[in-house]
């Protein structure tokens, strides 16, 4: 199934848009090799990232101010991450109408497991139905802190 024709959703003088030619990958890039999770990410990578992802840009002021990506086989399973708004935009509900905006679109509808992972959300995302791992004893994960640190990546396989 080819995916939907870019999304968007307006309310509240925020945007949330899925068009990839929106994004402004300085502001994504800049936000995101600062983040906790993603610390020293190489642009290449988050490149290949957005490329192969759903994303969503937030726009406030004529500018891009917020982020997330949905990792989905768009009929069973959707992994959120790398969201994030700008700190001087935060308080004013961009982070609700982001999530409003992902858990409504088209190609993620009838989803039987949506996952994420959070260090300070919780409660933003409780709204939206997540909360602690049903069956943690099921879930297992690989997980290398020190990645972006080490030498440089294999060269990415031919899209």
């Amino acid at each position: 199934m080819p995916p939907a024709e870019p999304a968007a959703f307006e309310r509240d003088g925020c945007l949330v848009s899925t068009d990839p030619a929106k994004l402004d990958l300085d502001v994504v890039h800049g936000f995101l090799a600062q983040a906790y999770w993603s610390e020293g990410i190489p642009r290449p990578v988050l490149e290949r990232a957005i490329r192969n992802s759903l994303c969503f840009g937030v726009y406030a002021d004529g500018r891009q101010v917020g982020f997330a990506r949905v990792i989905s086989d768009r009929a069973t399973f959707a992994y959120i991450a790398d969201v994030f708004i700008l700190d001087s935009y935060r308080g004013r509900g961009f982070s609700k109408r982001l999530m409003e905006a992902i858990m409504s679109h088209p190609d993620l509808q009838g989803l039987r497991r949506w996952c994420l992972g959070t260090r300070d959300a919780h409660g933003l995302y409780a709204q939206f139905g997540f909360g602690p791992l049903k069956m943690p004893e099921r879930n297992m994960e690989i997980l290398d802190f020190e990645i972006y640190k080490k030498a440089e990546p294999p060269e990415p396989v031919k899209e």
